[in-house]
């Protein structure tokens, strides 16, 4: 086991920003976890996510995340998932998959085909990605976990993607400190221009909304804690185009 625990999350597809935390990855000493979202909204998604891929065979543990999982979805069933993954910022993943003014030159189905042809290797990399990942006694998971079950492991599927306010608020009685990102701090704090890490009983939101003119976290933990948190603020804020 590697002495130290490097955690990124909720990229969405800023690729400056996510080779700029990669500076401080130390393959030798860090087991590198990125806890999802590292597409849609931002203009480098594939860039991003072949990034992932890349990091995988390197050792790196990729989760899953919601936006991981829309694009999915939307694969699978184009035309009824198209308006919806557009909503939560898909069109700049498909344009940064196949160009710019695809959404306007073809269907759902036919920019589905088109990705799926073209990148069979991420797609079943993607199909791939686990739910959440255990490191001494830390958990990391993309949104959350149940904290009303005996056994967190029996969350459902959808809420380790996309749980928020029960889990923000409800007490952890599990033996873990659950590191997680999906919900901006900002929102965590209720302040608007809040972007640092939130803590709550053995809880730690790393997601500083970095999408939204935020920032993006990486996270050195050890054993005993927190060693580095490493932030980059964002120039970028994404807003629908679609």
């Amino acid at each position: 086991m590697e002495k130290y625990l490097f955690v990124i999350s909720d990229i969405h597809g800023d690729l400056s920003l996510f080779k700029s935390l990669l500076n401080d990855y130390d393959k030798q000493s860090h087991q590198l976890v990125l806890i999802g979202d590292l597409l849609d909204r931002g203009l480098n998604s594939k860039e991003c996510l072949l990034l992932g891929m890349e990091l995988i065979e390197e050792g790196a543990v990729y989760l899953r995340g919601n936006h991981e999982q829309l694009f999915l979805d939307f694969l699978k069933d184009p035309e009824n998932r198209y308006s919806n993954y557009l909503l939560n910022g898909g069109g700049e993943t498909i344009e940064s998959m196949l160009h710019k003014g695809a959404i306007d030159e073809y269907s759902p189905t036919e920019i589905s085909l088109m990705i799926q042809t073209r990148y069979k290797q991420l797609i079943k990399c993607l199909e791939s990605l686990p739910y959440y990942f255990e490191w001494n006694h830390y958990l990391c998971v993309h949104a959350g976990i149940n904290l009303l079950l005996s056994s967190w492991k029996e969350t459902a599927l959808r809420d380790f993607l996309w749980i928020r306010g029960k889990f923000h608020e409800l007490p952890n009685k599990t033996s873990k400190t659950i590191v997680f990102g999906h919900t901006p701090t900002m929102y965590l704090y209720k302040k608007s221009e809040e972007t640092s890490l939130w803590f709550s009983d053995e809880k730690i939101g790393i997601d500083g909304g970095g999408v939204y003119g935020g920032s993006v976290h990486g996270v050195i933990f050890d054993k005993a804690g927190i060693v580095q948190d490493i932030e980059y603020k964002s120039e970028y804020i994404w807003e629908p185009r679609f």
